[in-house]
């Protein structure tokens, strides 16, 4: 059996879910076999003697972190999959232990109806969750690069307006680097088309890399010194007087 993690008490019923359906989908998704302990919280893995994958191991962790920090047990399942990642922050951290602090902090957080943290999981696309003193979210790289600094901005005190402005503009700087990286790929790749389209375009391109060559032809290779000299037929010698 393996630790995986504790959860809060009042989480555990969540965790289960009604007939035990939540955790029979979260065991199909893992492989592995639930254990938890009512008493203390502690959920654990029964690998069994199969071959587990490492990647599905190290993830579990944080599937049972986020269900017991407030995410939705189907939303959490997502951290299973390669490319999306968990990220968790203390409010304590900011503000101190103080609960009416803390509850002003998570109140900042999720905006009036929800509103500020339904846009920065719009503009990030990441899923949030506010429980007790934690920030839980989760994404790809991209989607948590964007929405950390906005989290944290407003945790240090930032007006809502100015730490929305700033995402936006984070998220079109991201979005102008994307495509330029992009832009640099395909004008890497052969035009094999267009110089299928234009025969002509293809000689024309070998005849200038022949010249462009032609200063480091190997003066003792006549094969090479030929190939340099040779003409196409566009192209003739003529001699004239002066």
């Amino acid at each position: 059996m393996e630790l995986l993690a504790r959860i809060p008490k009042d989480r555990i019923a969540v965790l289960i879910g009604k007939g035990g359906k939540t955790r029979k989908m979260i065991e199909k998704a893992s492989e592995t076999s639930l254990e938890i302990d009512s008493d203390t919280g502690d959920v654990f893995a029964d690998w069994g003697e199969q071959e587990v994958d490492p990647i599905l191991r190290m993830k579990m962790p944080d599937v049972i972190r986020a269900i017991g920090r407030g995410l939705a047990p189907k939303r959490a399942v997502k951290l299973l999959e390669d490319e999306v990642f968990l990220r968790m922050y203390d409010i304590r951290e900011w503000v101190g232990r103080q609960p009416n602090q803390t509850r002003r902090m998570r109140s900042r957080l999720i905006g009036r109806d929800g509103r500020i943290r339904s846009l920065i999981e719009e503009m990030t696309h990441t899923e949030m969750a506010i429980y007790g003193s934690t920030v839980l979210v989760i994404g790809d790289q991209e989607g948590l690069a964007l929405a950390t600094p906005a989290i944290e901005n407003i945790l240090n005190g930032a007006e809502h307006g100015n730490v929305l402005h700033g995402l936006e503009k984070d998220r079109k700087r991201m979005r102008i680097q994307s495509r330029s990286l992009d832009s640099y790929d395909e004008m890497g790749e052969p035009k094999d088309t267009f110089d299928a389209l234009v025969p002509e375009l293809a000689e024309a391109r070998r005849r200038r890399e022949r010249r462009y060559k032609g200063a480091q032809v190997d003066p003792e290779n006549s094969e090479e010194i030929a190939e340099m000299l040779e003409l196409s037929e566009d192209e003739s010698i003529s001699f004239e007087e002066e």
